[in-house]
């Protein structure tokens, strides 16, 4: 970053060390002083020689050099493409990254690969405080705010476990709309994040089908000892994927929505659906079509838009959303006559 003339950004020697490494072993050709020194931080020609000497000496780094012809650094050809920096290297920016992430994943579900991480977290952090005059305060900076979130509940460890082992799970499951506790044998595919809530998207052996299992709402889960059935990418991603939401399938219909100029601009800047298609109307309003199978999660997406959106098509999709309406309307209207 170029400040100005005369002006120098301040480059610790890890950095130093470790751009100096990419440039050399990206570069076919020698690297000049003075390329080095504008890489390095604005440094002087002094400290190029340390930081090509410190390489040599204590990091075995093939650095060859010559002062013909302006002079230059190289990686010796035979180890160009094959030598790397001992041990685990970042820049700052990258560990900033992995701190990043690492918040993340905990804000999105506490505990989840927290031993796996914390080793690596607290060497991170080491290195940036020792290397970069401090670590950013990650937790006090980044803000994930969720809504209508639910807690995954104690068995999401056990879930995640599955999937990533490849084993089966012995499950009672409460769902929301039939409130019914059944017991099943499911093979874990993926586990998704969707809306601040955690699904189980799994082969069912009961009904021999894909379904997916909000897991807040599993009583109790075992691991079993069986592999777990194993679905193709693709066909996951045609049954999960493909529909509208997380209430998944073939798609079968196209809704056709079509919301007002007030809104227009709102709605063009959102995704909806990997295959959606949108435009822009003569009236300024914005025209989306969204390919869906179960419209469950649909209407309650288009309801939230009140008068701002009119379902154009399919009729019973129209209809419904008309029924939901007037069911909404009729409790207020019967609030009214009290």
């Amino acid at each position: 970053m170029r400040l100005g003339s005369g002006s120098r950004v301040k480059v610790d020697r890890f950095e130093q060390i470790y751009r100096a490494h990419r440039l050399l072993r990206q570069a076919h050709r020698p690297v000049s002083t003075a390329r080095l020194r504008e890489a390095l931080g604005e440094c002087s020609v002094a400290t190029v020689r340390r930081v090509m000497d410190e390489m040599r000496t204590f990091l075995n780094a093939p650095v060859e050099s010559s002062r013909q012809g302006g002079g230059g650094y190289w990686y010796a050809e035979d180890q160009r493409g094959t030598y790397e920096l001992p041990g685990l290297w970042f820049n700052a920016s990258e560990l900033h990254a992995l701190l990043v992430i690492s918040e993340l994943l905990d804000r999105v579900q506490p505990g989840l690969l927290e031993s796996e991480l914390a080793p690596l977290r607290k060497r991170v952090e080491t290195l940036l405080a020792a290397g970069h005059g401090g670590s950013l305060e990650i937790a006090r900076r980044i803000r994930i705010l969720g809504m209508a979130a639910r807690p995954a509940g104690t068995h999401f460890n056990v879930c995640a476990d599955a999937v990533l082992r490849r084993r089966r799970l012995a499950l009672q499951y409460r769902s929301r709309s039939r409130n019914e506790l059944t017991e099943r044998t499911i093979s874990p595919q993926r586990l998704t994040h969707y809306r601040d809530n955690w699904y189980l998207d799994a082969w069912c052996h009961r009904v021999e089908a894909l379904r997916s299992f909000s897991v807040d709402r599993i009583r109790a889960v075992r691991l079993l000892e069986e592999p777990a059935r194993e679905i193709p990418d693709a066909e996951l991603d045609r049954h999960f994927a493909t529909a509208y939401g997380i209430f998944a399938g073939e798609p079968t219909d196209i809704a056709v929505l079509r919301f007002t100029p007030k809104r227009a601009r709102w709605v063009a800047d959102e995704t909806w659906h990997p295959q959606q298609e949108g435009k822009f109307l003569g009236d300024g309003s914005y025209e989306l079509r969204i390919p869906y199978g179960n419209s469950t999660e649909l209407v309650m997406e288009i309801l939230k838009y009140g008068p701002d959106v009119e379902v154009a098509a399919p009729a019973a999709l129209r209809a419904e959303v008309q029924q939901r309406l007037a069911q909404a309307l009729a409790v207020y209207d019967r609030g009214s006559a009290r």
